[in-house]
Parts: structure tokens; C-alpha cells; sequence
């Protein structure tokens, strides 16, 4: 049985894109989280990500930046949700960098899912940070 050409670059694409996302997160996302205070998502208020405010083009620069990384993060998460890879972690890191309104919400409602806030915990001790805080 042949596949078609146009099927087999698809193909190839998928696979190539899945590697690529795979490997983003294998290194991304335990940076990332051995990075947090550990009462990131207890916290009652968030503290602003930004310099001073008297550099606003920096803080243009850099949140374009940190909303482009968690898109694409977002992005390889939800692939990686239907091929191999840490596809809710990434999704969740991803998720942490984007900004939009009630992001709150959303990243304390998908720590408290069954296991996720315990394999944040897993790669936090592998980079001898302390538990996060559970959200109440």
C-alpha cells in the first residue's frame, strides 16, 4: 500500500514538529519551573513581571517576547497532548507566560488537576527548589 505524496510530507512534518516540540519542552520547561517562588499560585496578588516603568520600550520588548515563548509553548503543549511529550506541563508553562485576562483562574484551576501540581513538585526537587505552595 502506497501513501501519497502530499500524506507522507504531512507526515513528515508532523513527526519533525513533534520531535521539535519534545525537545522544547525537555529543556524549557523544568527551566521554567525551577524558576517560580514556590508561592506562585498561592499567592493572593501578582507581582508585576516588568523593569522599572520608566523603560517602557524594554517592557514592549520583553513582553512580546514572553507572550511569543508562551504561545508557542502553548502551542507544542497542545500537540504534545496527542504525541509523546509533556503535553500538559507545556501547555500549563506556556499558559504561565501569556498574558489575557483571567489567566489566574485558568493556571490555578489546572494545578489543582490530579497530578499536575505533583509533577511540578517532581521537577522542582530535581533542581533542589522547594514545593510550590498548594492553591487554596
Amino acid at each position: 500500500m502506497d501513501i501519497p505524496a502530499d500524506v507522507a510530507g504531512l507526515l513528515w512534518w508532523a513527526t519533525g514538529l513533534s520531535l521539535a516540540a519534545f525537545l522544547a519542552a525537555l529543556v524549557g520547561v523544568p527551566w521554567v519551573v525551577a524558576r517560580l517562588p514556590h508561592d506562585y499560585f498561592a499567592r493572593e496578588d501578582r507581582e508585576a513581571w516588568r523593569g522599572s516603568p520608566d523603560q517602557p520600550l524594554l517592557a514592549l520588548i520583553l513582553g512580546l517576547i514572553k507572550n511569543g515563548i508562551g504561545a508557542l509553548l502553548v502551542l507544542l503543549g497542545l500537540i504534545m497532548l496527542v504525541t509523546p511529550g509533556q503535553g500538559l506541563l507545556t501547555l500549563l508553562i506556556g499558559l504561565l507566560l501569556v498574558n489575557f485576562p483571567g489567566k489566574y483562574r485558568v493556571e490555578r484551576w489546572l494545578v489543582l488537576r490530579p497530578g499536575v501540581l505533583k509533577g511540578l513538585n517532581w521537577l522542582r526537587r530535581r533542581h533542589g527548589e522547594p514545593p510550590f505552595d498548594a492553591p487554596d
